[in-house]
């Protein structure tokens, strides 16, 4: 059972990710912008909160990936 469907299955679950670390990073980045720029000691903490998001890009990736090499 090869078709159109495991692929596009494996595109939501990466796309869905990737567009929720977007929106994540967008509404920390400004707000951290805004931080920085009245206390500069909190950028490490600023930089720390940005990169939490993307462990969702990877959670899509390696469910993506699961997708397609399981059902194979």
């Amino acid at each position: 059972m090869e078709g159109w469907e495991i692929p596009l299955g494996a595109a939501i679950a990466f796309a869905a990710g990737a567009f929720g670390t977007g929106w994540a990073q967008s509404r920390i980045g400004s707000a951290g912008a805004g931080a920085i720029a009245e206390k500069p000691e909190t950028a490490g903490t600023i930089i720390v909160l940005e990169a939490i998001p993307e462990t969702l890009v990877i959670l899509g990736f390696v469910v993506a990936s699961m997708i397609i090499l399981m059902v194979k």
